[in-house]
This record gives C-alpha cells, sequence and structure tokens, in this order.
C-alpha cells in the first residue's frame, strides 16, 4: 500500500507539472515552467520510490497510463481542447490496458 501511494502521487505530480508546462506556454509565465520543473522531480522521485516494490513495468504503465487520461481529462476543462472520436478511442484503449495489467499483476501474485 505504502508503494501505491508513492505511484499516486509520482501521477499527481506529473499531472500538475505536465498541466503548468501548458499554462505557461499560453500565458507566458516563467512561474508556470519553475512549477513544471518541481513537479516533474517530485513526480520522478516518488516513481523510484514505487518501483521498489512495483515492478517497473506496471509501475511505468500505470503512471504514463493514468496520467494520460487525467492529462486529456484537464486539458478539455481547463484549455479548451476538442474531445474526438479518435481520444475517446484512446482512453478507452488506455482502460483496458491499465485494467489488464491490474489483472495480470493479480494473477503473478496469486501464483508466487
Amino acid at each position: 500500500m505504502f508503494y501505491r501511494l508513492f505511484l499516486l502521487l509520482a501521477i499527481l505530480f506529473e499531472v500538475t507539472g505536465t498541466i503548468s508546462m501548458k499554462y505557461a506556454s499560453i500565458h507566458g509565465y516563467q512561474l508556470g515552467h519553475l512549477i513544471m520543473y518541481v513537479m516533474i522531480t517530485f513526480s520522478y522521485l516518488c516513481l523510484a520510490i514505487a518501483i521498489k516494490r512495483i515492478p517497473i513495468g506496471i509501475a511505468y504503465a500505470l503512471w504514463e497510463g493514468i496520467g494520460t487520461v487525467f492529462i486529456i481529462f484537464f486539458s478539455i476543462i481547463l484549455f479548451n481542447d476538442p474531445m474526438s472520436f479518435q481520444k475517446i478511442l484512446g482512453l478507452i484503449i488506455i482502460f483496458a490496458s491499465i485494467a489488464l495489467i491490474e489483472s495480470g499483476e493479480k494473477t503473478t501474485a496469486k501464483e508466487s
């Protein structure tokens, strides 16, 4: 549970950093870039702690997949990015992939 918390923090820091980068690129605020650098650094530090117990392939896939879902969600809300059929299909594939990864992890844990 402890390591999953760090994976969750890594995802949240990554999303915050990426949204800050977009915000800074639109408005030209240097503070946004500073926030981006700090958040991405914290994201990688938390990910490094998470992979001490979570297999790196699983942790990285969840980090990127869940992060991508949240980034798309916030980009639609905050930046009025359009939602297309391809994005919806991509999100469905990401959700299916995360479900498969999680079920594969549980199966592997039971077999051990």
